[in-house]
């Protein structure tokens, strides 16, 4: 792969016009890949929805890959490319960015916070992975995970994605609880009691659950979906998802979470929320839905305070996917559309949206996992960005009728909404 190509897909992008807390922090990042496996789960893949239903579920030992990112040692080196394939699940590329592969770790005084990263149907684990460096460079600590049966390479049965993606997280945290505790790989490195949870579109959807919105009987029953009525552990008011939600896990945010647009929840489901919440989309988005998806889901979050940032005219892709690598620009006959577009956006240029939301979940982790005063202040918005007044005194001093948004530049806070509900 020749280094003019490599040069093109990058994820570290910073443009002129990002926000304050886009900008990397002074940490250097190492990475590495951590194999994980889950025993004894349903193999929801081997089973017949159109049979009988089995007096015992095929049970299996669930792989999962998880992509580390974490804050490096001083003068640490490693190669700072990846690589990845693509959507259409042949195409491996290289990625360029800012972690460094198997980087010593740092030896901090205080443990970082971690932050578990879910991605879409399909996805994996590396879509979101400018976020993931991003935070790594703040002083985070990012376990990004490949869900078996639902990346590019192994997509499979759509049932096995809904009744495992939460599962998923939390088994996830586990494992990296124990790496973190005395005697483990990255014991002192960061603190699983002070987790954060980030989800895109499917990831968004199991977002929700391991926060503790239990789904409706109504997507129970779906014949598309968990078959024979495994997804029924998810089950608002069962006993199996009253006991679902941690406590390690402070907050979460949400890029386009699916499943309102299809009935998963209902109010009373997501009464069940227990963690504070960001959800972020596009108005346009039409794979989540936004007033009858993502808008109404953050509408019916009623127990904790609940935020939604929208991109205004943006699609499904608001935010959360990685730049389009440039060998993604080309019709797949097979899949039946331009693989481009599962990275981009329409109206929105990608690496803006990357700096947007890197920006807003910095200030979202910081507030709930560093407990940092400051990072609440650029939360506290006018609803419409179009609608703040940049009035300042020659000296940068604010005049009593400056509304801006606090750390966008003059003329860059533009055709983005932040709304706030919190608990009645």
């Amino acid at each position: 792969m020749g280094s003019a190509l490599v040069a093109e897909n990058r994820i570290d992008t910073q443009l002129p016009s990002a926000p304050a807390l886009a900008a990397y922090g002074e940490m250097p990042v190492g990475v590495r890949q951590i194999e994980m496996t889950n025993p004894d789960q349903i193999n929801i893949l081997a089973i017949d929805p159109a049979a009988d239903k089995p007096e015992t579920m095929p049970r299996y030992d669930r792989p999962l890959t998880v992509e580390l990112w974490y804050p490096a040692a001083d003068g640490a080196t490693g190669d700072t490319t990846f690589k990845a394939f693509l959507r259409d699940g042949t195409t491996e590329v290289d990625i360029a960015g800012r972690a460094m592969r198997d980087a010593a770790p740092a030896t901090p005084d205080a443990a970082f916070p971690l932050v578990i990263i879910s991605h879409g149907y399909p996805g994996n684990r590396f879509l979101l992975s400018h976020l993931a460096e991003n935070l790594a460079s703040k002083g985070y600590v990012v376990a990004s995970i490949d869900h078996t049966d639902s990346t590019y390479r192994t997509q499979a049965a759509f049932g096995s994605t809904l009744v495992n993606r939460s599962l998923d997280q939390l088994f996830v945290l586990e494992e990296m609880a124990q790496m973190a505790s005395e005697g483990g790989d990255f014991a002192g490195l960061y603190d699983a009691d002070n987790t954060g949870l980030i989800g895109y579109s499917m990831g968004g959807y199991g977002a929700v659950i391991t926060a503790g919105g239990g789904v409706t009987e109504a997507s129970v029953a779906y014949p598309w979906g968990g078959p024979h009525g495994t997804l029924g552990i998810h089950l608002a008011g069962s006993d199996t998802h009253n006991a679902l939600p941690d406590d390690r896990i402070k907050t979460a945010v949400a890029f386009g979470p699916w499943g309102m647009n299809t009935g998963f929840w209902d109010n009373d489901g997501l009464a069940g929320v227990q963690i504070p919440m960001l959800f972020i989309a596009g108005s346009q988005d039409d794979v989540s839905l936004y007033e009858n998806g993502v808008r109404a889901l953050w509408d019916g979050v009623s127990n904790v305070e609940a935020a939604l940032l929208t991109y205004d005219n943006g699609g499904h892709n608001s935010g959360a996917p990685m730049p389009a690598p440039v060998e993604s620009y080309y019709y797949n006959d097979e899949k039946g559309f331009d693989i481009s577009e599962h990275y981009t956006d329409p109206v929105w240029d990608t690496a803006r949206m990357n700096n947007v939301a890197q920006h807003f979940v910095t200030a979202w982790m910081d507030r709930h996992l560093k407990t940092d005063a400051d990072a609440a202040s650029y939360l506290e918005l006018v609803e419409n960005s179009n609608d703040g007044v940049w009035s300042k005194e020659d000296d940068g001093t604010e005049k009593e009728d400056h509304s801006y948004w606090k750390g966008f530049a003059q003329g860059t806070a533009k055709g983005l909404r932040y709304e706030v509900k919190t608990p009645e």
